[in-house]
């Protein structure tokens, strides 16, 4: 027991000793370069680093060194400034990915164990966390992979995702059952994704898991949780839950015609599966969900009473499994595969030669561009026989006779298509330049596209297609002439789009989207807890307030408003005038609709609606002034700017130069000699007049734009700056100068702001990015 003792604690020192050097590896200290102490605020850390870069900022500090003490000074900056990065350096000593630090970490107490022989079992604590998390890593999912891959991939097949962390016991305890499952749901094509909790913090706030272990499905972009204990039975239910209820459809010897029929109607190969089990198979499910745009899948029990008949016509072995596909003709399968076991693998290799009809019909421009590629080479030429006809008896024969052509001639290189020129008017006119010839008739055409912008070019057969000996001839000599002469497609014109035919009407989109709305909103009325709830209450607690807030309100208003003040004889004349003067109309989005102009003051309070969080197209213009000119600049500002009042997308706001100096001196050194890094010893750099300027804030874009006060006599004034850097220091002693309060009126400041806000919506003023927009306070 002592020894046992003993033991623990060389292991105790040992692991000591592993951190302390991982500590000490690290010599980049930010806290040291910035001069600042681990338990500094931000504002410190911000303060420390404009006084340390203005001091060796290589433009001002010519000491050899002062470029890289200006790198290390960023570096540190960045580092420190970044919560996530701070609390990663403060935890491991480096502010890099923490992934590699703690799979590094894992090994050291992996081989710490080993060395020793301990018994994690004995004390219940996960020391060979690295053995025990190496089946997780090659599922691990980072955000981008995630919004980039994965959730397109989402549309193809479902994905069963589980988030974990660190000191999860849970996570242990789940871990034997999760593993033999993923590798089961993997094998039938079920995607398998792990998000760790502690690495992927973003990943995991964005699927709402704020606890571990969580496991959750992903399917159609839309993520569902689970509820279940963690057993295998009930994940298998769960992602076989997800799939939608009418994927594959239970085919009898009653219903076996109709299905297989209508392959005309919905213009897809139709596949039967023929198997012993009560139930359809997972696998089967999963493969149907995949090619669900291709291809409509049934079902046969065989075991069934009432598919005898069904199994007796095609012939079927009832104890091995059998596939198949049925085109254009229900009577004999066009492809057939059988095996004891069907494998995922063997399903799509099968499937994916079989997507299409062999005369599929063109319903949408995606299936247009798959089946008649954009030629990439010249030995990877592929053409497309266009057969462009209508519907009903008076056709039926121009098509059988078409389809006989086309399993008489299959070659990888030919594609054969119909078209319905009802349907289609635009694609059939841009292809037969004489309609009269063709009217009431069938034609066939032979085409190439060229680019993906519509361009093809094409040869249209000189007579109507009639289906006879002669027609069959007259096409297959054109074809043996394509393949030695390309010059032969001698017309070429541009295609639009195809309209897609078999898309559901809005109303029906609509239903379907309600309905997926509710089902989500009844999940988390019973199964989330309040942190997921939070968006549907926002939703709801906004609606409210919108309908109780702005629409009663604004009614009451508008009453009172009609009833204590009638139009007068003047209003009345020009609103008739408005009316009348079409020009006027033209620019009625530039007419004030007010007889004054609102501005607000730029606070703490409104900083984040008015500013960080503005709509995209809309900009706010501030006005910088001080207690000493703010009712001079208002005024001047407000007669400046109030034929602009009446866009939508622009607000106006004045700053207080007073309060937020820091705020402003921040955002102007990132616009071009607006105001360089001052030199240390310079006093008189806090003394800078900014009263007069105007940013055009883009919240969303995160971009401004600068008017600088205009300088009289100078018409470029209002673009260039009021004098240069360094002779605008100097306020106290240079009170002369161009730029200072005395030597002229205050409102002159804002001269000419009119033409400059001209600029501005005509978006040709210089624009100054920034990375973030800084806080106020």
């Amino acid at each position: 027991m002592q020894l046992g003792r003993a033991g623990l604690a060389w292991a105790a020192a040992l692991l000591l000793a592993a951190l302390g050097a991982q500590a000490a590896a690290g010599d980049f200290d930010p806290y040291r370069v910035l001069g600042v102490g681990r338990s500094s605020s931000q504002a410190d850390i911000k303060k420390a680093y404009k006084r340390l870069a203005r001091e060796w900022h290589p433009d001002k500090n010519k000491d050899p060194g002062a470029e890289d003490k200006f790198i290390q000074i960023s570096k540190a900056y960045e580092i420190l400034s970044n919560e996530e990065k701070r609390a990663n350096f403060d935890r491991y000593g480096d502010a890099g990915e923490s992934q590699g630090y703690s799979q590094h970490q894992h090994r050291q107490f992996h081989h710490f164990h080993e060395g020793f022989y301990f018994d994690e079992s004995f004390f219940h604590f996960p020391f060979n966390s690295e053995r025990r998390d190496s089946s997780d890593e090659k599922y691990l999912l980072h955000f981008s992979h995630y919004i980039n891959e994965i959730v397109p991939d989402s549309f193809k097949k479902p994905y069963l995702i589980k988030i974990t962390s660190d000191w999860c016991f849970s996570c242990i305890h789940i871990e034997p059952v999760w593993k033999e499952v993923a590798q089961e749901l993997e094998a039938l094509g079920v995607g398998i994704g792990v998000v760790h909790a502690g690495y992927e913090r973003r990943l995991a706030h964005h699927l709402g898991a704020h606890s571990t272990p969580s496991i959750l499905g992903l399917i159609n972009g839309k993520i569902t949780f689970f509820h279940n204990a963690v057993v295998r039975e009930n994940l298998r239910q769960f992602v076989e839950n997800l799939l939608p209820g009418n994927l594959v459809e239970k085919i009898t010897d009653k219903n076996y015609i109709r299905f297989l029929s209508n392959w005309k109607k919905e213009n897809k190969p139709h596949v039967l599966l023929f198997d012993h089990m009560p139930v359809v198979p997972l696998l089967y499910k999963l493969t149907a969900f995949a090619y669900r745009d291709y291809l409509s899948f049934g079902y046969v029990y065989v075991g069934l009473r009432g598919t005898e008949e069904l199994s007796s016509q095609y012939n079927i072995n009832v104890y091995t499994p059998t596939m198949m596909i049925f085109k254009e003709h229900t009577d004999k399968p066009a492809d057939v595969v059988q095996a004891r076991d069907m494998k995922k693998q063997l399903i799509d290799d099968f499937l994916s030669q079989n997507k299409f009809l062999m005369v599929a019909r063109l319903t949408n421009q995606r299936l247009f561009q798959e089946l008649c590629p954009v030629k990439k080479s010249h030995r990877q030429r592929k053409h497309c026989v266009v057969l462009l006809t209508g519907e009903g008896e008076k056709f039926a024969e121009a098509y059988e006779t078409f389809l006989a052509f086309a399993v008489a001639n299959t070659k990888d290189t030919l594609k054969f298509v119909h078209i319905y020129n009802d349907r289609q008017p635009e694609f059939a006119d841009a292809l037969l330049m004489d309609e009269e010839k063709y009217r009431g008739k069938s034609a066939v055409v032979i085409l190439e596209r060229r680019n993906n912008a519509g361009k093809i070019a094409y040869k249209t057969l000189e007579d109507a297609w009639q289906g006879s000996n002669e027609d069959n001839f007259i096409l297959l000599d054109l074809l043996d002439q394509l393949r030695t002469d390309p010059g032969l497609l001698s017309s070429e014109t541009v295609l639009a789009d195809l309209n897609d035919e078999l898309a559901p009407m809005f109303l029906i989109r609509w239903l379907y989207s309600m309905l997926d709305y509710i089902s989500d909103c009844w999940d988390s009325v019973f199964h989330s807890n309040w942190r997921e709830m939070m968006p549907l209450l926002s939703l709801l607690f906004s609606a409210l307030f919108i309908l109780f807030g702005t629409v009663i309100v604004q009614a009451f208003s508008d009453s009172s408003d009609a009833r204590d003040s009638p139009p007068s004889e003047k209003e009345e004349t020009a609103a008739k005038t408005e009316k009348n003067d079409a020009s006027f109309s033209k620019e009625s989005n530039r007419i004030p609709k007010k007889g004054f102009v609102e501005v607000t003051e730029l606070t703490d309070i409104n900083y984040n609606s008015n500013l960080v969080r503005l709509r995209p197209g809309h900009m706010n213009v501030v006005l910088i002034l001080s207690n000493a000119t703010k009712t001079a600049l208002l005024q001047k500002f407000a007669l400046e700017v109030y034929t602009f009042t009446g866009s939508s997308s622009l607000h106006f706001s004045f700053l207080s130069l007073d309060k937020h100096r820091e705020w402003l001196e921040y955002l102007l050194e990132f616009a071009q000699d607006a105001a360089p890094i001052p030199n240390q010893y310079d006093k008189h750099f806090l003394e800078r007049d900014y009263t007069g300027y105007v940013l055009a804030l883009n919240g969303h874009k995160k971009y401004f734009c600068l008017f600088k006060p205009h300088r009289s006599g100078d018409e470029g004034g209002t673009l260039g700056s009021c004098e240069d850097y360094d002779s605008s220091l100097h306020t106290e002693t240079r009170g002369k100068s161009s730029c200072s309060p005395g030597s002229r009126s205050i409102k002159n400041k804002l001269h000419k702001l009119s033409f400059w806000m001209e600029r501005l919506l005509e978006g040709s003023l210089q624009r100054f990015y920034i990375p973030s927009w800084p806080a106020l306070d």
